[in-house]
């Protein structure tokens, strides 16, 4: 079967003859329909991540059809229409005991430490299958799970509609933010640099900055640390700065910078199974994710999807032999 794999930094190929997945008895095999691309396949591919080896399958936003089940499923049928949860918790352990299976130190990490799912086929645990409603797009089903992710940071929040908010950066994860705070009918202010990125967060119903201070909350999703210490320092005393956005660069705050504006700080990350995926799910048909979502390429292209997503002021998605639009 054709996939699209990695075989150097910067170099995605398509090969014809991958090997077809095994059906568990615990699992259900998906025909792929298409594959949503983030910052984390790009640090992939651009090698600032680098993968368990090389040739390398690529992709972990991934929607289909179920093609098979296992023998022991019996809540999921062929034929339907699903999501991947691509972070595959041991739902053993304390932290997942706990309710916090994002921070389950066992997790099958979908393209970054298991093989990704930008494949005509692919093979999950049944469970981390999400059944979706009819009547979506492509688009929509490509940003679910960063709708989740985006989703969950705000829950974990605890933001209110008398909240005011500013986002920091308008790539997937604060276009989302931005949609998701609007819904709640706060008036987000977003912060970005570049211009065609901050136009398509205005469509989404944030306000461009204009240099106010006093914001109760403040959402990171750039992961450019450098940001983060002028947008804190607009916050008002006692807010809560969430952080979704990932880099490894030590924060810019001090403990006198924290104590005395008495800030919380609260980190956000993926979300936790299954809640978060199922109440998402629940809220694709109003909430459109697919909004955030700009190019579509055919798997055949997936080099030029790669290569130029950064550049583009929406998300990138791969369609796998469907229509764009499906």
């Amino acid at each position: 079967m054709k996939a699209a794999v990695l075989t150097a930094p910067g170099r995605m190929e398509i090969v014809y003859d991958h090997p077809e997945p095994h059906c568990g008895p615990y699992d259900v095999v998906v025909d792929m329909h298409g594959v949503g691309l983030c910052g984390t396949d790009l640090a992939v591919f651009h090698g600032r991540r680098r993968p368990p080896a090389m040739s390398w399958v690529m992709g972990h936003e991934g929607f289909g059809r179920i093609a098979a089940v296992g023998t022991e499923v019996r809540d999921r049928q062929v034929g339907q229409s699903v999501v991947i949860e691509p972070n595959y918790a041991c739902l053993k352990c304390a932290d997942c005991l706990t309710g916090l299976t994002s921070a389950c130190p066992h997790r099958a990490i979908v393209g970054l430490n298991t093989p990704g799912v930008l494949a005509e086929r692919v093979a999950l645990p049944a469970h981390f299958s999400h059944p979706v409603p009819d009547g979506l797009t492509g688009a929509d089903l490509a940003a679910t799970e960063p709708y989740t992710v985006a989703r969950a940071a705000v829950r974990r929040s605890g933001v209110t509609a008398a909240d005011r908010c500013l986002v920091v950066g308008a790539g997937a994860q604060g276009l989302l933010v931005c949609l998701i705070l609007s819904r709640l009918g706060i008036d987000p202010v977003v912060t970005e640099p570049h211009p065609q990125r901050l136009a398509r967060a205005e469509r989404l119903g944030a306000t461009p900055d204009d240099g106010r201070t006093g914001f109760t909350y403040v959402f990171e999703t750039s992961g450019h640390g450098p940001a983060l210490g002028p947008a804190v320092e607009r916050a008002a005393a006692g807010a809560t700065v969430v952080l979704i956005g990932l880099n490894a660069q030590q924060l810019p705050l001090t403990t006198d910078d924290v104590v005395r504006r008495q800030l919380v700080i609260r980190g956000s990350m993926i979300y936790d199974h299954p809640g978060d995926f199922t109440t998402a799910i629940a809220e694709l048909s109003v909430a459109r994710p697919g909004a955030v979502v700009e190019a579509c390429f055919p798997l055949d292209e997936a080099q030029q999807a790669f290569a130029g997503a950064v550049e583009r002021a929406g998300k990138t998605w791969i369609t796998i032999g469907g229509d764009q639009d499906a």
